[in-house]
């Protein structure tokens, strides 16, 4: 099954979530290892990016998908098991024992 986002092919989970918001992940997530002048360079361009009215919905957009991701995957994200606590041991005080 091929999933496309408008006349793009989306290969992978990435490419359909780039594709649909119209930016790569990595501009707004950052990239391991970014130097702090492309950590810079990169949020200018976010704000550049906001500040343009074409993408005046991206905020409610991105939390639109989100939303619809929990949703989606709401089973295995919440799948919580209460963890068990070892029963405590007493100490025994032993009053009027030889040290």
């Amino acid at each position: 099954m091929r999933t496309y986002v408008g006349h793009q092919q989306a290969l992978s989970a990435e490419d359909f979530v780039e594709l649909a918001l119209g930016t790569p992940v990595e501009l707004w997530l950052g990239a391991e290892g970014e130097t702090d002048e492309e950590r810079a360079a990169r949020l200018d361009a976010a704000r550049d990016i906001l500040a343009d009215p074409e993408y005046r919905s991206l905020p409610d957009d991105v939390a639109r998908i989100a939303a619809e991701v929990i949703e989606a995957h709401a089973p295995e994200l919440f799948n919580i098991v209460p963890l068990t606590r070892p029963a405590r041991r007493r100490r025994s005080s032993r009053k009027g024992a030889a040290a």
